[in-house]
């Protein structure tokens, strides 16, 4: 099994780059956002290596880090994701970002993922949640946040400021980190207004 490449880059296709390993060009399907950061034409690259073996195929998935890679392999677990999911997924959420999303059960960062509807979003949220934290740290205070907001069980100035920081724009996962950020130097007993102000000046750093 191919565990990981270092050579030159190739080429790029619409999904894939071809490493070129000591004159053997490896076609390496990866991330939109693992393509964008690769290296120039001629540049040399290193990626982790994920690889199918199949009757009629072998393919190889490349990351630009192991934990990309281990989310590759989690995401996986759940029913309805195959490699092209994943990789979808993986493109509009970093791995620490993904962590974050389905800890707090941000369901609609998920569903950006092209072929992930809101179904199969809450099936991920839900059955990932437990293993979020191993991948990146979350904080406890956030995760418990978002599920009140979640739930409507969340104070209503507390409720409101993540409502308006999301009217704003930012997504939901954003906007509840930042209420959390606020409510720890506000106090639990904080107007929304107060909360929206810090939270806006947490998101400006």
């Amino acid at each position: 099994m191919i565990g990981k490449l270092k050579g030159v880059v190739d080429s790029f296709g619409e999904d894939f780059v071809i490493l070129d390993v000591s004159g053997v060009g490896y076609i390496a399907h990866c991330s939109a956002r693992t393509l964008q950061r690769m290296p120039k034409v001629g540049e040399p690259a290193e990626l982790s290596i994920e690889t199918h073996v199949r009757e009629d195929m072998i393919r190889l998935y490349g990351f630009r880090s192991d934990a990309e890679r281990e989310w590759f392999r989690l995401l996986q677990t759940v029913q309805g994701v195959g490699a092209r999911v994943a990789l979808g997924v993986l493109s509009v959420l970093e791995p620490e970002a993904l962590a974050s999303a389905i800890a707090t059960g941000d369901k609609g960062s998920i569903s950006r993922a092209p072929g992930v509807g809101p179904r199969l979003a809450a099936r991920l949220a839900a059955e990932l949640k437990d293993k979020a934290p191993a991948f990146a740290p979350v904080d406890p205070a956030l995760v418990a946040l978002a599920g009140a907001v979640e739930e409507g069980a969340a104070p209503r100035p507390v409720a409101d400021a993540v409502s308006a920081l999301v009217n704003l724009g930012y997504p939901q996962v954003q906007a509840a980190a930042a209420i959390a950020a606020a409510l720890k130097s506000a106090g639990e007993g904080a107007e929304a207004k107060v909360l929206i102000r810090l939270g806006l000046r947490e998101l400006a750093r």
